[in-house]
């Protein structure tokens, strides 16, 4: 049986009655963040922040899956009002946050690849620093009461799952993106990225309504 917090966002999920105005400026903060880096032709980090969006989709469909078949929690859950819950752990809010995001953390990669921070290669330096930095402000948003964690194996007691899973892997493939040298190498990964992310949606919340 579900978690009461589970239930409690199941109510309103994808309701367009939880609408709010604030979706609107958001919306156009996130048009131009892109806008800004399409005038500058800047495409390593126009396609590594899509990137990184479409693997906080992924995980999102996992999280939604998860919840699914276990039919009592997911790995995290959104609990205070939002303006249109999405999945069981993304609403409207978050989503913007994540496409944005990936280009922000990509805009202070050094150019130089092999400069090390610490004595550590530069892209494995800030994507784990850029990873504990979020994993620290889910820690900030679950005693906020705003993200639920239910399982003890995904809490501020054990942040190591996901630092790993709920977030290395976004920096992982924005700097493999941001990096590649051809262009139709990036196209053809951040392209392979949402193909996947849109059928998993079309099948598993639009056909068979699991999440």
């Amino acid at each position: 049986m579900p978690s009461q917090v589970s239930q409690a966002t199941q109510s309103i999920l994808r309701d367009p009655s939880m609408f709010q105005w604030y979706v609107i400026p958001l919306l156009a903060i996130t048009v131009y963040v892109y806008a800004v880096e399409v005038e500058k032709r800047n495409w390593n980090v126009v396609l590594a922040g899509l990137a990184f969006w479409g693997m906080d989709w992924f995980n999102e469909i996992v999280n939604g899956l998860y919840f699914h078949f276990n039919n009592f929690a997911p790995f995290w859950g959104v609990a205070k009002p939002s303006a249109f819950v999405i999945l069981i752990g993304l609403n409207i809010e978050i989503c913007f946050m994540f496409a944005i995001a990936g280009i922000t953390f990509c805009k202070v990669l050094p150019a130089d690849k092999k400069l090390k921070i610490l004595g550590i290669p530069n892209r494995i330096f800030i994507a784990c620093a850029g990873s504990a930095f979020c994993v620290f402000v889910e820690i900030l948003l679950n005693r906020a009461g705003a993200l639920i964690w239910e399982h003890s194996w995904w809490s501020a007691h054990s942040p190591l799952p996901i630092f790993l899973f709920g977030y290395l892997t976004f920096f992982i493939a924005a700097f493999l993106v941001y990096d590649m040298q051809k262009m139709k190498n990036k196209l053809l990964t951040v392209s392979g990225i949402y193909i996947f992310d849109v059928a998993a949606l079309v099948l598993f919340a639009g056909v068979y309504k699991w999440i």
